[in-house]
């Protein structure tokens, strides 16, 4: 009997792992590498030219952002040996801040680096490009640029200004809003003196309160002489060398405004044309790289300053009805936005629909985020 039982089982398991190959066999392979094929025959030849590119930008020299545009040019000088050299040039040095894009677009210079939201006078889907309130994250960013079309886009839209695009760094979710009043609910914010730029500004003007978009040069003044009640600027890191915290009480958290702070290199269409095949590569692998690296460098420095910054200011969390009602009333305003601006409809719902599609794979794999042990036994399972 035990012997028939045997063979029974070994013909059921044989049978179900036939079965199981023939239906793993139907499936093709789940994703591809598009570069795979391009790489396997390479039609060009390394270029011997010595190239020089001047880069403009919005950034002194004191911002960690000119640092990220300053580590894509030593990367692509790294790459290529010194034959394609980039100079950065901080804002006022070469041309104005406000004026880098137009610098490149006319081929004053070859590449610029910002934020692409302050170009929103030139098309209001720039933003869509930089930081969307309650948009994507740093993980979105990434994976809607990379794998989800959101590239191709972004260089359609520089490309109607006679510019080639690519992702440039991404430094994640700025902090909230420093300021010497407590804020926690929708009320609290009402005639509230704040200083945000962007669609945010306009989202906080229509929740009542008083906004002005002050160049980051200003903010800590006005804030200290009570010009205005509250301002944001963004991440830990390069908030803190502008010392809101010696002059503010609390800092009213999460940074709802900016999820995920997207930058762009941008190059002269006739200047990115003329270059050799192998530079383009090395251009390209070099902003991916920085793409990459930043976020990694910036989020280290980020918790260093956040412990310096709860040193002397009280991190004050909105309630979660106020977040619904500021997610309702950013919905509205930018459904608005959408329908005024078909290039914003684009691309924003093209995220919406990412955002929408991923949303199960964030559900299912919550409840082991890195906690401290004590933090995670206390029943803080998520993020």
């Amino acid at each position: 009997m035990k012997r028939i039982f045997a063979i029974v089982l070994t013909l059921l398991v044989t049978t179900g792992l036939t079965l199981s190959s023939a239906s793993a066999a139907k499936r093709e392979k789940f994703g591809n590498d598009p570069r795979h094929a391009e790489a396997k025959r390479v039609k060009f030849k390394p270029s011997d030219e010595k190239i020089r590119w001047k880069m403009v930008m919005p950034w002194s020299k004191g911002l960690l952002f000119y640092d990220i545009a300053a580590h894509f040019a030593d990367s692509v000088r790294l790459a290529s040996a010194g034959r394609l050299d980039i100079k950065p040039f901080s804002a006022g040095e070469l041309v104005p801040a406000m004026q880098s894009f137009d610098a490149v677009a006319k081929g004053s210079a070859q590449v610029g680096h910002d934020w692409p939201g302050y170009w929103k006078g030139k098309n209001e889907a720039f933003v869509a490009f930089a930081s969307v309130p309650f948009g994507l994250d740093a993980e979105g960013y990434n994976i809607w640029l990379q794998e989800k079309g959101g590239l191709q886009q972004m260089q359609d839209l520089y490309g109607q200004f006679g510019l080639y695009a690519l992702p440039g760094g991404q430094v994640g979710q700025e902090m909230g809003l420093f300021s010497n009043k407590r804020a926690t609910k929708m009320e609290d914010f009402k005639g509230m003196r704040v200083r945000t730029p962007g669609w945010f500004m306009d989202i906080m003007n229509n929740i009542g309160a008083s906004v002005s978009p002050l160049p980051g040069g200003e903010v800590y003044l006005a804030l200290e002489r009570g010009v205005i009640d509250a301002a944001e600027f963004s991440s830990p890191a390069i908030n803190y060398p502008m010392g809101f915290d010696e002059i503010t009480k609390y800092v009213i958290q999460p940074g709802v405004h900016q999820p995920g702070v997207q930058c762009a290199l941008f190059f002269n269409q006739k200047a990115w044309d003329e270059l050799p095949e192998d530079l383009k590569w090395i251009v390209k692998i070099a902003a991916a790289e920085t793409q990459a690296w930043s976020y990694n460098w910036i989020s280290a420095l980020n918790s260093e300053a956040i412990n310096k910054f709860a040193e002397k200011v009280e991190f004050v969390k909105m309630d979660k009805e106020t977040m619904i009602a500021f997610r309702k009333t950013t919905k509205e305003y930018l459904d608005s936005v959408k329908a005024k601006h078909p290039d914003v409809k684009k691309a924003l719902d093209s995220q919406e629909a990412f955002i929408k599609d991923y949303a199960i794979w964030r559900e299912v794999r919550s409840g082991i985020t890195p906690w401290p042990y004590e933090t995670y036994i206390s029943g803080q399972v998520t993020e």
